[in-house]
């Protein structure tokens, strides 16, 4: 076990996630108390005990409840309804919020949990799929003690356990990193779309970029060059900034031509001197 062999582990919600999480907190010794609406929701989960009848009772049981619910509502029922974890929640216990949600519900459930003399934690996961394999990177925003606290427990389910910074924080960047995936798959759907029109097969367009950036480090390398080396990454905006319009200009002019939609590439050349302007020292929120 990583640490803290002593400090009991919940497990609210059974899904991919939470059953994922569930079973590598048992692979590693950790055996969680768990809640599911499904009574047979951990039959298939190696090392998984059979569902409490309560969140309360997963509460009363643990240590740290891991809440891995679907969205908003199923977290405030889970955590203040008339059976939930904060009926059997004691001074000191730690929620940790597994599900994305809004920002301002992470503020909400937290001063709830507060009425409570409980802590909560958000914390966003990546990627679902290897939840059960150790595999999950942990998304963390709460204060500096209470991430101690839930520590060991994290690191039962993560690989890596990254705290960006206050409650909210670790959301924010959980739902950040969701848009760079969805607009990512935006983004190739709509080069998919204009090199089929002009009779390529999709498929080469993934043979492409595959055999020119097999690493996949094109996607951070000019935010990488922003937050890094300001000074001479402002002496080729001039050029990045010619090239993002011609390049652009030409994806617009075959769109046009093929009546292919192209919103994303739309938005990017209308937007390029926000997405290219390098700040000055100084100029950055860092809230």
């Amino acid at each position: 076990m990583t640490g803290c062999p002593d400090l009991k582990a919940g497990v609210i919600g059974l899904g991919m996630i939470g059953g994922g999480v569930a079973v590598s907190l048992a692979r590693r010794g950790r055996v969680p108390a768990v809640y599911d609406l499904r009574p047979d929701a951990a039959d298939e989960l190696s090392g998984v005990p059979a569902p409490l009848a309560s969140p309360a009772d997963v509460a009363r049981a643990s240590d740290v409840v891991l809440v891995a619910v679907v969205d908003a509502d199923q977290a405030r029922t889970v955590l203040a309804g008339p059976d939930g974890v904060l009926r059997g929640a004691r001074p000191g216990l730690v929620v940790v919020l597994l599900c994305t949600v809004a920002v301002p519900v992470v503020h909400e459930l937290a001063g709830l949990c507060a009425e409570h003399e409980v802590a909560l934690l958000d914390c966003g996961v990546t990627p679902g799929g290897n939840a059960a394999q150790n595999g999950m990177v942990a998304i963390l925003g709460g204060d500096e003690p209470t991430v101690e606290r839930a520590r060991p427990v994290l690191a039962d389910f993560s690989k890596e356990i990254v705290h960006c910074g206050p409650l909210g924080a670790g959301m924010a960047t959980k739902i950040a990193r969701n848009v760079i995936t969805y607009g990512t798959w935006r983004a190739v759907h709509e080069a998919a779309e204009l090199a089929a029109s002009a009779g390529v097969d999709p498929a080469k367009v993934i043979s492409v970029v595959e055999a020119a950036d097999p690493e996949g480090s094109t996607l951070f390398t000019w935010q990488r060059m922003r937050l890094t080396a300001e000074q001479s990454t402002s002496a080729i905006v001039p050029q990045v900034r010619q090239l993002l319009d011609k390049d652009l200009a030409a994806a617009q002019e075959l769109a046009a031509h093929r009546s292919v939609p192209v919103p994303l590439v739309d938005a990017t050349r209308a937007h390029a001197d926000e997405t290219i302007a390098v700040p000055q020292r100084g100029e950055r929120d860092v809230r």
